[in-house]
């Protein structure tokens, strides 16, 4: 059996200019997943679950969970030397590792540190997802606001890990994607998915049907086309929803189906982070042969212009997010000719 570790170093011709570092980088980042996966086996038995009371940048009561992972891979890239700096959905900027060694380092690195916090709490399943960047400013500088407002096309690494019946890490650096379960007697992650392919349809959709009186037309429609019944289209389509976007996009990974974090009225630009979720879940689902788009166009092609900036998020199988899209377009037009406005007016400004 072949270890996350065997694996990654056997892949390092793929990256000759990164010299080991790109590797580097992904032990420390496997290193802080051991680390919160130990402390989540714990919940009820430690005081590790619940809410600090304090809210986030998005405005969400952070869970105690939320800072213990975000410090834990914060120290973790740090000590390893191989980022300049780090953004994370807990903090309000990003973070300057200005050590000798982080200045002159090649790598940002993007994160949520734990998606799903709140399902501690009952015993579901929650993650990690990270994204990897070569920096844009110059080596031996600290590192600025740009290295981190890239689009995702311009992602070299991106990943998730699942804390669910088995710890399970996935990652690609856009030669496949390839996915590592734990063994926990030996703490150690073994290669168990290679070369992940989604289906092009699935029989899944994983929405939050609760806001559904908020949700754009297009939406609307493509959920009665899920639920009719039509046999030789294999549909109805059976409705699967957890609350935690690695648990849901993890299924519709290896099972094929759709996920959809639409804008709604109450959330017109969406929910979802565009850098921390959006960007390294649609490298990864393209790089396993589907597709994710906010709708309109592909996520990976949108330009940023903020660190919390937020996205609607349609991602899945190829055929089943291209059906939305087309429904999109039909019944939802002004939901594209307001995002092409909102561009407009940051372009002026």
């Amino acid at each position: 059996m072949i270890t996350l570790g065997e694996y990654i170093i056997e892949k390092q011709q793929d990256f000759p200019e990164a010299s080991g570092e790109l590797s580097s980088l992904l032990s420390s980042i496997l290193l802080a997943t051991k680390v919160v996966n130990r402390e989540i086996n714990k919940a009820g038995l430690v005081d590790i679950i619940g809410a600090t009371g304090v809210e986030n940048i998005q405005g969400e009561v952070q869970q105690k969970m939320d800072l213990y992972a975000n410090e834990t891979f914060k120290a973790a890239l740090e000590a390893r030397g191989e980022v300049c700096g780090i953004a994370s959905e807990e903090e309000d900027e990003f973070i300057i590792f200005d050590s000798e060694r982080g200045v002159n380092s090649k790598y940002v690195v993007l994160m949520d540190p734990l998606d799903g916090s709140t399902n501690i709490d009952v015993n579901v399943s929650v993650g990690t997802i990270f994204s990897i960047y070569r920096r844009v400013s110059p080596q031996g500088k600290q590192t600025t606001l740009e290295d981190f407002l890239q689009p995702g096309h311009c992602q070299v690494a991106a990943g998730y890990v699942v804390y669910g019946s088995s710890t399970m890490l996935v990652y690609t650096t856009g030669h496949g994607v390839h996915g590592f379960t734990c063994d926990p007697s030996l703490g150690v992650f073994y290669l168990s998915h290679e070369n992940i392919r989604i289906p092009e349809s699935g029989q899944t959709y994983s929405i939050n049907e609760g806001n559904y009186l908020k949700f754009p037309d297009g939406v609307k429609k493509y959920l009665k086309f899920c639920q009719e019944i039509d046999q030789p289209t294999n549909r109805p389509y059976t409705s699967r929803y957890i609350g935690s976007l690695v648990s849901d996009f993890h299924r519709n990974l290896l099972k094929g189906g759709i996920y959809i974090y639409p804008s709604t009225a109450s959330t017109p630009k969406g929910k979802l982070r565009l850098l921390y979720e959006c960007n390294p879940m649609a490298f990864l689902v393209e790089q396993a042969g589907g597709k994710a788009s906010d709708g309109f166009k592909r996520i990976m092609d949108i330009e940023p212009t903020e660190l919390h900036q937020r996205v609607p998020f349609f991602c899945g199988s190829t055929n089943m997010v291209e059906k939305a899209e087309t429904m999109m377009e039909q019944y939802s037009p002004e939901s594209k000719t307001t995002t092409e406005s909102e561009k407009a007016k940051k372009l002026i400004a």
